[in-house]
């Protein structure tokens, strides 16, 4: 049995709605949030390499590298703001971030 296209889009689209899911169902955690974020990066960069694959083309693995890039620095920025959150509120709640307005 060989690994198709319709193989990789599958699992991609089970971690995109996973992304999803963590999203709109855990609006608590300003972590998981972040992890949902980075799962549907990850969906994302998967499109990206196996239609890069399937068409012979370099571009998408190159684009792929892009979102590697950019999710790094998100991750980073996201959890620096919330180190500072912490220190000051005492609680990464989502609830209390509408009281940094101002």
């Amino acid at each position: 049995m060989t690994i198709t296209l319709g193989h990789y889009l599958a699992v991609a689209a089970i971690l995109f709605t996973i992304g999803i899911l963590g999203i709109f169902l855990n609006r608590k955690n300003v972590i998981v949030i972040l992890m949902s974020v980075e799962l549907i990066l990850l969906a994302v960069n998967i499109n990206l390499v196996a239609f890069s694959t399937f068409l012979n083309d370099i571009v998408g693995q190159v684009f792929a590298l892009l979102v590697l890039t950019v999710a790094a620095a998100e991750a980073a920025i996201g959890l620096a703001v919330l180190v500072v959150f912490f220190r000051n509120r005492g609680s990464i709640a989502v609830e209390d971030i509408n009281l940094m307005k101002g």
